[in-house]
């Protein structure tokens, strides 16, 4: 019995309160499981476990009590399935790798595992797309894209989470000869399509429905484009890409109704798109308002937060943003940077030092009501929030806080 349970809960849609995927369900970092604790203790919210992780800034992703977990050790990519409740490893698939970091900084993998349907996707540093049964961990097939289409690795690696749609695994991989955005088959890893010429980004894409029409966007290299995920065929692209070359785009596009913001760094800026007839118009654009480098915004009753500016120079602010005008309703400066989400109507704030904030959403002020140290000082990753399980890591552990209230 307890088997048959445990092959329905992996092969049941998913729960609202899981989180299988880069920045969650619906991919646009929201929460909507299961209620939080109105406080935390005064020393902060219990870990429920804490265990050592190889190198990498893949986020960890969670599903039917599993928490599945991608890094490096040594000369290996590892694949690692984990009990959200206790840490206990459950198995673990590895494949050699041998990307190194050009600026000597990490040379594990950055894109974050998808689960969906009852299996496990992910996409290596070097481009290595792998294919696992979430049950087992069992390999059902790999495609080394660096070898098939010539990706592109660009500064740091690929990192793009891959996209899953009908039959089809969507990446950026920047390949060569058209395959700079391709569709895997599902089941063999076959290629499907292929579209565009542009490089990769950091920026993983998104599901979007459009005047009524489902779309692929993706923030690559050289600017926003949409496809249609069932052909590939290109619906509309709008060019935004940095004028110096040391740049990357990082952040996911974020859709409210028929509006797209896109964001990037170095000079450039964010931009406020509405599609009509795939075609854009462009309603606002500007830097100095919300310059997302690496992290993207949390969108909340028509108000952006998210950190403005160089996450890599250690300045950025915690900012409020009104999306329609662009206007800037308050700024916090003090956290150099880290990454937001937003529970209920509360953001959870995950800082590169390893601090947890939590305040309200409200565009009239920045009011945090707590605070807790729960990682070391070196975090890039997005944290998962399942279940009130907040998972998170830093570049040496993974832990699990409590932040469930109380039954």
């Amino acid at each position: 019995m307890k088997h048959l349970l445990l092959l329905l809960a992996l092969s049941l849609p998913l729960m609202a309160e899981d989180w299988p995927q880069f920045l969650g369900p619906r991919r646009n970092g929201t929460y909507h499981g299961k209620d939080l604790a109105a406080q935390w203790p005064a020393d902060g919210p219990k870990v429920l476990w804490r265990k050592k992780v190889g190198s990498g800034w893949s986020s960890a992703v969670t599903t039917g009590g599993r928490v599945v977990h991608f890094h490096r050790d040594g000369q290996q990519e590892v694949i690692e399935c984990s009990d959200a409740t206790s840490g206990k490893t459950l198995w673990k698939h590895t494949y050699a790798a041998n990307y190194v970091d050009r600026f000597g900084k990490d040379n594990g993998p950055r894109a974050t595992p998808t689960i969906i349907e009852g299996r496990v996707y992910t996409m290596g540093a070097s481009g290595i797309v792998t294919a696992l049964d979430f049950k087992s961990g069992k390999a059902l097939w790999r495609v080394d894209t660096k070898k098939q289409y010539r990706s592109n690795l660009g500064f740091f690696g690929i990192s793009c989470s891959p996209l899953v749609h009908g039959k089809h695994v969507l990446l950026n991989i920047g390949g060569e000869n058209g395959a700079g955005i391709i569709a895997l088959d599902i089941n063999s890893g076959k290629l499907r399509w292929k579209t565009s010429t542009d490089n990769t980004s950091y920026s993983s894409p998104i599901l979007a429905t459009l005047e009524g029409k489902q779309q692929a966007l993706f923030f690559t290299r050289a600017g926003l484009e949409s496809v249609d995920p069932k052909t590939g065929r290109t619906l509309f692209t709008f060019p935004w890409r940095p004028t110096i070359n040391a740049s990357v785009n990082a952040a996911t596009p974020i859709v409210s109704g028929n509006l797209v913001f896109i964001s990037t760094s170095y000079g450039k800026g964010a931009a406020l798109l509405a599609v009509k007839d795939n075609r854009t118009e462009t309603l606002w654009a500007r830097d100095g308002i919300m310059s997302n480098q690496y992290a993207t915004c949390i969108l909340h009753e028509g108000h952006l937060y998210g950190f403005h500016g160089r996450a890599d120079g250690g300045n950025c602010e915690l900012r409020c943003v009104e999306l329609k005008t662009g206007k800037m309703k308050w700024s916090h400066p003090g956290l150099r940077s880290g990454t937001v989400i937003l529970a209920g109507k509360e953001l959870l704030i995950l800082t590169e030092r390893g601090e947890l904030l939590r305040a309200p959403a409200d565009p009239a002020a920045f009011r945090p009501t707590a605070r807790a140290q729960i990682l070391g000082f070196t975090v890039r990753a997005y944290p998962a929030l399942a279940n009130g399980l907040l998972i998170a890591r830093d570049n040496k552990n993974l832990v699990c806080v409590d932040l469930r209230a109380a039954q």
